[in-house]
């Protein structure tokens, strides 16, 4: 069995399962409730968010727990715009649903991209005006694995803060970056990013499904979507779930500790994959950017080829891998992330996706272009 999925889906690594454990049935305590059995939770779930906070160069205080990158970048896209009343919000055209879907519930634009899947700044510039609150541009594509230029676009936003603030014009505008595939392979300190708001998700970083953690700089904004209780400092009510905000951190310490290494090798064997399958297979277009790319991401279209077809020859043979987003993979529209970047339906029909993770090998890449050479002739 050959996994080439991790985008979608990573395994539980073995430490974070070993530090959920306890929570899981004897430390079971709610850490709301005042005896101290109950306060060794609150102190434990507290211990998780500065360890959050020190990866990101941030205060315990601007990380709210959340159950995965979907609802963070929900509450990132409401809360902001709720707190402004008619105020707009630009995305990029290759966001995923989470953040698309929620920008058309208020006034929004959609930032175009290059070719490469690259945001076009030119197009990002022009389209901000004195009513533009909150911009949204992912750290790094789930699709195509092509990296954005965050830094740049919060440098472009701060000239635009100062124009503002000498035409006397308050409104903020803030910047918000779903980092949910970076967060194996890139930098995630906030203040070198300069970014405002940052969303990060458990299942992508060997940790358990249903966590994650939404950044909010201090001082931005936020109406809270989910209430009650008044737990994440207001924002996100509900009883915390205890273990899986300890897997997440113990998940996100990990593997921003091995990056560097791990981006090294995947780096290396991405361009393995790459290199065989153009030496290979006729016919094959690698997408998105080839500089600026997640170390283990392989994009192709198969020209000519019914891309359901080649996963269903690969999955009888044991090799995983998908046609999009794991999230829009029922929807039977091509992916907007491809039609984005210029690809026609056909070609957009006739893509896969690899993506590597940390059990993938040499082996793995041979058996998958074999296979591959062998469907497509």
């Amino acid at each position: 069995m050959i996994y080439l999925d991790y985008a979608a889906a990573t395994p539980l690594d073995h430490l974070v399962l070993d530090e959920m454990q306890p929570y899981l049935r004897d430390v079971f305590f709610n850490p709301s409730a005042d005896y101290q059995a109950a306060r060794g939770v609150r102190r434990s779930l507290n211990e998780a968010r500065a360890q959050v906070a020190q990866v990101l160069g941030a205060k315990p205080s601007e990380i709210i727990f959340t159950a995965g990158g979907s609802e963070a970048n929900n509450l990132a896209i409401k809360g902001v715009l709720t707190s402004y009343p008619g105020s707009k919000v630009l995305v990029s055209a290759i966001e995923h649903e989470s953040i698309l879907a929620p920008a058309e519930e208020f006034s929004n634009l959609i930032i175009s991209v290059e070719p490469d899947g690259r945001i076009s700044m030119e197009k990002l510039i022009s389209l901000v005006d004195d009513e533009t609150v909150l911009v949204s541009v992912m750290y790094a594509n789930n699709e195509i694995g092509t990296i954005e230029p965050i830094k740049k676009i919060s440098e472009a936003l701060d000239r635009i803060k100062i124009e503002r603030l000498k035409n006397g014009h308050k409104l903020p505008i803030l910047l918000h970056t779903d980092a949910c595939q970076a967060a194996n392979y890139l930098d995630l300190h906030v203040s070198r990013l300069g970014v405002d708001l940052m969303t990060l998700n458990g299942g992508k970083i060997y940790g358990p499904k249903q966590s994650g953690a939404l950044y909010v700089r201090a001082g931005v904004l936020l109406k809270p979507q989910i209430n009650g209780g008044g737990q994440e400092f207001g924002l996100r009510s509900g009883t915390e779930n205890v273990a899986s905000s300890i897997g997440f951190s113990t998940a996100l310490v990990k593997t921003q500790s091995i990056r560097a290494v791990e981006s090294e090798r995947l780096s290396k064997l991405r361009e393995y994959f790459i290199k065989e399958l153009e030496y290979n297979i006729k016919n094959v277009v690698i997408n998105g950017s080839r500089k600026y790319r997640l170390p283990n991401n392989v994009h192709a279209t198969f020209l000519g080829q019914d891309n359901e077809r080649l996963l269903i020859g690969l999955d009888q043979i044991g090799i995983m891998a998908a046609s999009g987003s794991a999230c829009s993979a029922s929807k039977e529209e091509s992916s907007h992330v491809l039609m984005a970047l210029g690809l026609s339906d056909e070609d957009a029909r006739s893509s896969l996706r690899f993506s590597l993770g940390r059990s993938t090998n040499k082996k793995d890449v041979d058996a998958t272009v074999s296979a591959l050479k062998t469907l497509v002739s």
